[in-house]
């Protein structure tokens, strides 16, 4: 697992856990036939439209129930509750986002009533960037901030974050360049 910066390694904050080739193709493909049948729909944060578009399932971020996680996304939440040593039933939440090419998602940090995040990569790859958060009611600084740390996340690979990389940092994605579909859990808090 990465969360720490050796020869080899990816340099991620503490408590960030990567996996390559998490899926196998097939897998892949079967999500994939799946999620065409998903009703997305814009997704608006702090007033603002996102070029995402996005279907929840679960318990939604204001908390309100979103419909039951879908069947076919059950297999996968028991694998990542596996690797991430929860009971899978304790990803309260699933979210699918679609990025279309020249999609990004702004900085940010997952809402707080959340706690473990667990995220796979399907169609293409990307990079995900971190940087320290800075709570929104902090001074201003006159000082641009920067990523602090960087990953590719390969098609097919999955990650968590903990933790730090959780709740000390946030993160952001850059525009991708080909279709790409995320899906992520969460656990309560």
């Amino acid at each position: 697992m990465a969360g720490s910066s050796g020869l080899f390694e990816p340099d991620v904050p503490s408590g960030f856990y990567y996996r390559d080739d998490f899926l196998t193709r097939d897998d892949e493909l079967v999500l994939v036939h799946a999620i065409a049948e998903v009703a997305f729909a814009q997704f608006e944060m702090r007033g603002v439209v996102a070029r995402r578009r996005v279907a929840f399932f679960g318990q939604s971020y204001d908390r309100a129930a979103a419909g039951p996680i879908p069947a076919f996304l059950l297999p996968l939440r028991a694998r990542l509750g596996e690797w991430a040593g929860v009971d899978a039933e304790a990803f309260a939440m699933a979210l699918i986002n679609e990025y279309r090419p020249g999609t990004p998602i702004g900085w940010h940090r997952d809402a707080p009533q959340y706690d473990i995040v667990a995220g796979i990569s399907l169609l293409s790859a990307c990079r995900m960037k971190f940087r320290p958060y800075r709570s929104p009611s902090a001074p201003p600084s006159a000082a641009r901030r920067f990523a602090t740390h960087e990953i590719a996340l390969s098609r097919r690979s999955a990650y968590l974050m903990k933790q730090d990389a959780r709740s000390a940092y946030e993160h952001h994605i850059p525009a991708v360049s080909a279709l790409r579909y995320s899906i992520t859990f969460r656990t309560l808090r």
